[in-house]
């Protein structure tokens, strides 16, 4: 049964540290609807060796699966498994018959004839709903949160009453109870118990009643980036600022009063999505990824069906045309080498406003990459006119056209991973632009000389970017820039340090490469570091190379110059040349760090 607590379940066990200490690997994949074996076993592998996988073929991975769990005790989670076919399943677990004495492999379905195929009658769980006593545990825990549970005895009498129509399903109390936490007035608590949702039906939904009501209580603005996410594939793990950056480019975030910048307050929206439950934290991941539960996920394509279309695999050309042309959102699967013929049905979306590819491995180091025929850009996206949010990430390209820049209405475009050397000029000419992700784009070596005129521009990511040599001219008119994860100083003419100076809003990680070409220490003084106060971490690097002309008194006079904010959390110093650090390098004021690095700083 959907919502009844299956995957919860399974996380408690797989993060228990008595549970953790009897294996030497695990893994955790999120398997759902389309079942891809070597995608699977690939997950699988990358997580117990924590290596990326280059193979593609599924001998090659399953032996390399097989190697890495020989002789090893090993747990295996296999999260939200639906097919069927016997044939898949003895191939998927091949690999595992090398494992120690002791291996173990979960797996979560809501198929009973799955579970009984791959574990048989004796060893299948299938989960009861919760007694009432239990099922009013977890609500309270939500819905009372922030205010004593005895001194509200008519809401604890109305919230019993509440919990009888959650039959049981965690996910309904959780999502009632999140739903409740801020509403104080009796009155509050018995609309939502005497709501006619409770007794609706439809016949092609089955969207909890519990859920419906959660959604229907939402404020406005929280209800139309609810809705945004119906674009997610299920089980798609994502980042908190990933959401907001799409809501922010669609226009769905409030312009902010104060102080508070656009980030802020989106990520207030995600945070009161999340504490009601339509976001819940995932429990594996470097970084903080949170997922939709599917029930959740069902919901959001229920109350955005009109205009949000999510082109599944199984989708035939002819299926979706009506809706396509009313849609607004769009995403699709992304396939190892994509087609003009697969975006067919996108020729007559000419309100599109947001093209997402997503792929079953999109997290994390070892993502897979995929390729897209030069004809797709060239001629789908000029066809494309209204688009806010554009993503071509993870496509291996060579080229992109400087049609890009007819694309007037853009904010969000996403190329990571494209193997372009160098962007169009046109790109200068995206006036409305407010994120630019050039993650991994390893062969890029120049930005367009007119970037400068991006005055909208608040993110530029250009991390892994390796090739990269210099910062486009005029980068510091760019006032509204928040992110910036590399400023590259170029020796000579061009862009200096010094622009930095008027980069005040930088937030987050600044890493200040190529610090060797500055040859004034008071251009080092004019990029202002000291009164850039959001900037949390600071990195900053010169040449690694070994250089005899290199003046030790120059870098130390920099490096002087370079003082940061006294609440800066860590800092890194890559390749310094000077004998000696500067007087304010461990001075007791800064007093919230919490990572401090010296590497390469051989003199």
């Amino acid at each position: 049964m959907g919502g009844v607590g299956k995957t919860t379940l399974a996380q408690a066990v797989y993060n228990d540290e008595t549970v953790g200490e009897h294996f030497e690997m695990k893994a955790w994949v999120c398997v759902s609807e389309v079942f891809d074996i070597v995608g699977v076993t690939k997950t699988i592998l990358e997580s117990v060796t924590s290596e990326t996988c280059h193979f593609n073929t599924l001998d090659q991975v399953q032996n390399q699966l097989k190697k890495a769990l020989a002789g090893k005790k090993f747990l295996i989670v296999l999260d939200d498994v639906w097919n069927e076919k016997h044939g898949d399943w003895t191939s998927l677990k091949s690999p595992f018959n090398d494992g120690a004495s002791g291996s173990k492999v979960i797996v979560t379905t809501r198929n009973r004839d799955v579970a009984l195929m791959m574990a048989g009658i004796d060893k299948f769980h299938p989960l009861k709903e919760l007694s009432e006593d239990d099922c009013w545990s977890v609500f309270a825990q939500h819905a009372f949160e922030n205010r004593s549970i005895d001194e509200s005895p008519n809401l604890v009498s109305i919230g019993r009453k509440i919990v009888e129509k959650c039959e049981g399903l965690p996910l309904a109390a959780r999502t009632l109870g999140g739903l409740l936490q801020c509403k104080v007035k009796d009155d509050e608590w018995e609309e939502v118990l005497n709501s006619k949702m409770w007794e609706l039906s439809d016949k092609k939904s089955d969207i909890l009643p519990a859920l419906r009501l959660s959604y229907y209580h939402l404020p406005s603005h929280l209800k139309k980036c609810f809705g945004y996410c119906s674009i997610l594939p299920k089980d798609y793990e994502f980042e908190e600022k990933e959401l907001v950056f799409w809501w922010m480019a669609e226009g769905l975030i409030h312009k902010p009063t104060g102080q508070k910048q656009m980030e802020d307050l989106g990520c207030d929206y995600f945070r009161e999505l999340s504490s009601r439950s339509f976001f819940q934290p995932s429990s594996h991941g470097e970084v903080p990824l949170f997922v939709m539960h599917d029930l959740i996920n069902d919901l959001a394509q229920f109350v955005a069906r009109r205009i949000c279309f999510r082109m599944e695999e199984k989708l035939e050309n002819n299926e979706g045309d009506t809706i396509i042309t009313k849609a607004r959102h769009s995403s699709y699967t992304r396939g190892y080498r994509d087609g003009l013929k697969k975006f067919e049905i996108f020729q007559k979306a000419k309100n599109l406003r947001s093209f997402l590819p997503f792929g079953l491995r999109d997290r994390g180091t070892n993502q897979s990459t995929s390729y897209l025929t030069s004809d797709v850009p060239l001629q789908l996206l000029p066809h494309l006119r209204c688009l806010r949010v554009l993503s071509l990430s993870r496509y291996q390209i060579c080229e992109l056209s400087s049609s890009i820049g007819d694309l007037k209405h853009v904010r969000f475009l996403d190329l990571s991973c494209a193997l372009i050397s160098t962007l169009p000029e046109s790109v200068s000419t995206l006036y409305n632009l407010q994120t630019l992700i050039l993650r991994n784009c390893r062969n890029l070596s120049k930005l367009p000389a007119n970037m400068g005129n991006l005055i909208n521009l608040r993110h530029l990511d250009v991390t892994g970017a390796d090739s990269l040599q210099e910062m486009p001219p005029k980068i510091g008119k760019l006032i509204s820039l928040l992110t910036l994860s590399n400023f590259i100083v170029r020796q000579g003419s061009g862009s200096t340090i010094n622009e930095l100076g008027s980069l005040i809003q930088l937030r987050g990680t600044l890493c200040i490469s190529g610090l060797e070409n500055v040859e004034n220490a008071m251009d080092a003084r004019r990029a202002n570091l000291k009164d850039k106060q959001h900037l949390d971490v600071l990195l900053m690097k010169w040449s690694n190379i070994s250089d005899n002309s290199r003046n030790t008194s120059v870098d130390l006079e920099v490096l002087d110059m370079l003082r940061p904010h006294e609440k800066l959390k860590e800092l890194t110093i890559n390749g310094y040349n000077g004998l000696t650090f500067s007087i304010w390098v461990g001075n007791s004021l800064f007093s919230k760090m919490v990572n401090l690095k010296f590497q390469n700083c051989d003199k």
